[in-house]
């Protein structure tokens, strides 16, 4: 193909079309091919120069396309093909439904682990010991408070039916102006010393939010009680000094808290990373993370599979949405996944929680219908051969509803679990010393033209 006469826009379309030209020939994306060099040749037949450049990590550098090619950007709305970082945080393999944080699967994680141990991992890179597990729960613990005067004006700043995800984004931004020392990120204690407190008074925040959105009063956090147990205690304490738990419901949480925690460079972490790149406070960072959250095509994923259950009515109606989905009239929400081109890992884990906790609140009917729309959807070749399988989202929204949380909660705890997350990510990038985000364009509007008067133009 010849290039000189070509847009910008397609030269860059075709640039990428042959740098990812040899992925069918692989078996997956971490495989190899033992009889061809791992690299990729680039040519700029306007000129006849080549360059070969080495795949490493799976993917190429592009500064060296930069050098051969000068002002001509890949286009890659949404980045569906574009590495904006270098991890060791999350091993996502969406091809063979691979989920490890810091190299651990997360089942085993799930199944030995809590919340608190997890953080510490995402955050520190390796498992804490006994010593180091207790320093950093009672730490988290005991900074869970909130300062009284933000509190007040926390509660007495939003209208009465405030979303509670609106009210938890401002309070995480408005925490920075009450420890203006997170400005100084350079320094290694005081950034550790803002990752905890955003870890500890992030659920006290979504608590807070959920009970001005009833009516109800602010209720302190306990420190007696642990993490997933605090929450539940500030969300659902009545009149009582203490609050009792179920432990069934609480392992729950502290397993979706778990699962939600990282996931890789999705929108909110990369929005997370984007500005704390112009080396902004912690708060502001995660703040921007919880307002890309805040999206319904990023973190209402679970409320939209409660509406879809709703739609459909009854368990006798479930065959015959499944074929007006196929019939293009309809969506199957909770399957499929940008990034899982087989089962969710997390979803197998979250489905049995979600039996555990039936046995507690009581069976949900929407529980029965999921069930069997899965095992349709499973067995149906239309949703089989483009790759439908449930996802993290299919289950969840309805263990939050068994309880007791309402809908517009769900992001809200989502984002308990993702602050871990955003912040190792935060921390990373900062530990790194990356480049501030600076994506380029390709322009399509207007060329040179005139500045016409206003007297002059026309009706």
């Amino acid at each position: 193909m010849v290039l000189p006469d070509m847009p910008k826009a397609y030269i860059a379309a075709w640039l990428q079309n042959q740098v990812f030209a040899a992925a069918p020939e692989i078996p997956n994306a971490r495989g190899t091919r033992p009889d061809v060099a791992d690299s990729i040749t680039i040519t700029d037949n306007r000129s006849g120069e080549s360059l070969e450049i080495p795949i490493e990590n799976g993917g190429v550098d592009a500064a060296k396309w930069r050098d051969l090619l000068p002002g001509v950007w890949f286009h890659d709305p949404g980045f569906a093909t574009t590495s904006n970082a270098a991890s060791s945080i999350t091993d996502l393999n969406g091809i063979d439904g691979i989920l490890r944080y810091r190299g651990y699967p997360i089942e085993q994680l799930a199944e030995q682990s809590n919340f608190l141990e997890v953080a510490y991992l995402l955050i520190h890179g390796e498992l804490p010991n006994q010593d180091e597990y207790d320093n950093w729960a009672h730490e988290i613990t005991h900074h869970t408070y909130v300062h009284e005067n933000f509190r007040k004006r926390f509660n007495d700043a939003f209208h009465y039916n405030a979303h509670p995800m609106g009210m938890l984004v401002s309070g995480i931004a408005g925490l920075s102006t009450f420890y203006p020392e997170a400005k100084e990120i350079e320094d290694p204690e005081i950034r550790m010393k803002q990752i905890v407190r955003l870890i500890a008074k992030v659920p006290t925040l979504a608590a807070a939010a959920y009970r001005y959105s009833q009516g109800l009063p602010f209720i302190f956090p306990d420190n007696n009680l642990p993490y997933a147990a605090n929450f539940l205690s500030m969300m659902y304490r009545v009149a009582k000094p203490s609050f009792e738990a179920d432990p069934v419901l609480t392992k729950a949480l502290d397993l979706l808290f778990i699962l939600h925690a990282d996931h890789e460079q999705n929108c909110s972490t990369t929005a997370a990373r984007v500005v704390g790149s112009s080396h902004a406070d912690p708060y502001s960072s995660v703040a921007a993370g919880c307002a890309a959250l805040y999206g319904p095509r990023h973190g209402g994923a679970n409320e939209a599979v409660l509406n879809m259950l709703n739609d459909i009515g009854s368990y006798d109606q479930i065959d015959d949405f499944i074929e007006s989905v196929k019939r293009g009239e309809g969506r199957l929400m909770g399957f499929g996944h940008r990034v899982y081109k087989s089962y969710d890992p997390r979803a197998t884990l979250i489905k049995k929680a979600a039996h555990d906790v039936f046995e507690v609140t009581g069976r949900n009917p929407m529980l029965d219908m999921a069930l069997k729309l899965e095992e349709v959807a499973l067995s149906d070749e239309y949703f089989i051969s483009r790759n439908l399988y449930p996802n993290v989202d299919f289950y969840s929204g309805l263990i939050y509803q068994s309880m007791g949380f309402p809908t517009e909660m769900f992001t809200v705890l989502f984002a308990i679990g993702r602050t871990a997350g955003w912040l190792a990510h935060w921390k990373e990038m900062l530990e790194q010393n990356s480049r501030i985000a600076r994506p380029r364009q390709l322009y399509v509007g207007e060329g040179e033209r005139p500045f016409v008067p206003m007297a002059e133009r026309s009706a």
